[in-house]
């Protein structure tokens, strides 16, 4: 065989997703607007991500989920970029409170997994465990993944459970009908489902009644789900890994689309920093603002302060 027709060492766009927790549609924007990353391409003209590249983009999703900008980081040269991340890496890896989860996530030990995130909720109480407990953990899971500690099914697994144990609290606070309202759901193409279910959690431990529809709802079913209803707020959450100007796009064409009456409300790493950016939108730069917009919330818009009970 020529050199010509080996085939490229690397891979694909699919599983590029799937290694790094970043979308096809932002890996081609990325491509597109910042030159980076530079994918090879293959026989037929898929795109084809090297080893090299395949890790510089490990650093940058690191330090996004640690709530930097992805157009600062893709702009930075990759030893910046290093030290960035080793940086941050001690002070993960000091957090010896949390680095428990490490060793059972290798042992597969689901049921101690699942019994100690139980215990540490009951100890904590829930707003703590939210803003708090789970917060160190996805660091750490993060650490350890960017690490080679744990592999990626090992951090899907640890997110599913943890998503398991955050509905199962939601569904024991049973605050069906309370005030206000809210719809809770991410947009096309934010699969991420771990933040949006804290903030439900957070939101019914203050007394708010939750209706979630989970990921990647469209706008128009969005609206649609409001019409007839008594829903006061649409919340939605974006991930550090949704470009900031497609969130804000979407914010702004919701934000038109929906009834006056109905708040529209949007969290999560893609705002941080943003929050005076979109006009008529609340955004909630941490899950401990949550608490203060739904007093505001329950001021002006004649919530009875009696429904509120945190736990």
């Amino acid at each position: 065989m020529t050199e010509q027709s080996l085939p490229l060492a690397g891979i694909g766009i699919a599983a590029l997703e799937r290694d790094i927790g970043v979308g096809k549609d932002t890996l081609r924007v990325w491509e597109r607007r910042y030159g980076f990353p530079k994918p090879h391409r293959d026989a037929i003209g898929e795109r084809v991500y090297p080893a090299d590249q395949v890790e510089h983009l490990r650093l940058i999703k690191r330090l996004m989920d640690q709530g930097q900008r992805p157009g600062v980081l893709l702009r930075m040269p990759l030893t910046e970029l290093c030290e960035q991340s080793a940086s941050t890496a001690i002070g993960i890896g000091a957090d010896e409170a949390v680095d428990w989860v490490i060793p059972m996530l290798k042992a597969r030990d689901v049921d101690h997994l699942r019994a100690e995130f139980a215990q540490r909720l009951a100890r904590d109480g829930l707003e703590r465990f939210v803003t708090k407990t789970v917060p160190a953990l996805n660091r750490r899971i993060g650490d350890g993944w960017m690490t080679g500690e744990i592999e990626i099914y090992e951090e899907h697994l640890y997110t599913e459970l943890m998503q398991n144990q955050l509905r199962s609290s939601i569904y024991a606070l049973a605050s069906r009908g309370k005030r206000p309202h809210v719809l809770l759901t991410t947009v096309k193409d934010e699969e991420h489902l771990l933040g949006l279910l804290m903030a439900e959690a957070l939101l019914a431990a203050n007394g708010a009644w939750c209706l979630s529809l989970g990921a990647q709802t469209p706008t128009s079913d969005i609206v649609g789900a409001t019409v007839g209803s008594t829903i006061d707020i649409v919340a939605l959450s974006f991930s550090s890994a949704y470009p900031w100007r497609k969130a804000r796009n979407v914010l702004v064409e919701l934000r038109a689309a929906l009834p006056g009456n109905i708040e529209l409300w949007a969290g999560g790493a893609a705002l941080i920093g943003r929050e005076r950016m979109i006009p008529s939108v609340v955004v909630l730069e941490t899950l401990g603002h949550i608490g203060t917009a739904l007093t505001n919330w329950r001021k002006l818009r004649g919530g009875a302060s009696s429904e509120h009970g945190a736990t």
